[in-house]
């Protein structure tokens, strides 16, 4: 097998790509250096990883090459995965969601077209999760005593907030108004859901490949919509006082004990 770099010939790279001799310089350097190690290291086990699984190979066979948990696997490789499913499929048709997810898609759009939107926001995903009671995320919030009411309560004050910061704002300089709109014009991309609320969709199919489940159920929209902390929805559940450490605490209680629910 061919030998990887060795440790003074990546020293000497670093010597001699440093902004100086200085040795705060040379460890900034060092530190890029590694991370670009690290990334390269990522992309070629992705590409065998890959191919192992184009050719049918099973997980338990990958990380058993690995010497490592399927778990493991999961979690390192889920977020390319779930970009590749969703590339593969530009018109999602929501399959793998479970009956009780669908039906909250279903409401967050109703909810988002009540609001006078044609596109459903990370926020009314987070409140069409109470319009399936039974289901896994709206039975974890419950836990931790936060209500619907409290959650639109939440969103509604962050709305006043942004107004008034908003008009503290000087007018949009003439000839850039409305160029996000313009960008938008043309794009064949669903326009059911808002930039955050696909990155929750995104992040829940990933957060399913971590725990290798071949569904996604409210427990997941519920992860995913925790996972981007800058997202309204995020920001919400902050306010109620759900931090992502105790609703991933509630969840993973309330799944323990169902190896596979089929409508969760």
């Amino acid at each position: 097998m061919t030998p990887p770099p060795a440790l003074q010939d990546l020293i000497n790279t670093v010597h001699q790509d440093a902004a100086s001799s200085d040795s705060l310089d040379e460890l900034v350097t060092a530190a890029a250096t590694v991370a670009q190690l690290e990334d390269t290291n990522d992309a070629l086990l992705g590409h065998f990883v890959d191919r192992c699984r184009r050719e049918g190979r099973s997980w338990s066979e990958i990380s058993g090459a690995l010497g490592v948990t399927k778990q493991a696997v999961h979690k390192r490789f889920a977020a390319s995965w779930a970009d590749k499913i969703i590339a593969s499929t530009p018109s999602p048709t929501f399959e793998r969601f479970t009956s009780r997810a669908r039906k909250v898609l279903a409401v967050a759009i109703q909810k988002a077209n009540a609001d006078g939107q044609q596109e459903a926001s990370s926020v009314h995903l987070l409140l069409g999760l109470f319009a399936e009671p039974e289901g896994v995320a709206a039975k974890a919030l419950r836990e931790m005593n936060i209500s619907e009411a409290a959650v639109q309560a939440a969103v509604n004050q962050a709305a006043l907030n942004q107004a008034a910061e908003s008009k503290a704002w000087k007018a949009t300089p003439a000839g850039t108004s409305g160029a996000g709109a313009e960008a938008d014009a043309g794009t064949e991309a669903p326009k059911r859901f808002t930039a955050d609320g696909k990155r929750a969709l995104r992040n829940a199919l990933t957060i399913a490949l971590e725990h290798g489940h071949n569904y996604i159920g409210t427990e997941h929209l519920l992860l995913g919509l925790i996972r981007d902390p800058d997202s309204p929805a995020t920001v919400a559940l902050a306010a109620v006082g759900a931090a992502e450490t105790e609703v991933t605490a509630r969840v993973t209680e309330l799944l323990r004990g169902f190896q596979r629910p089929p409508t969760a």
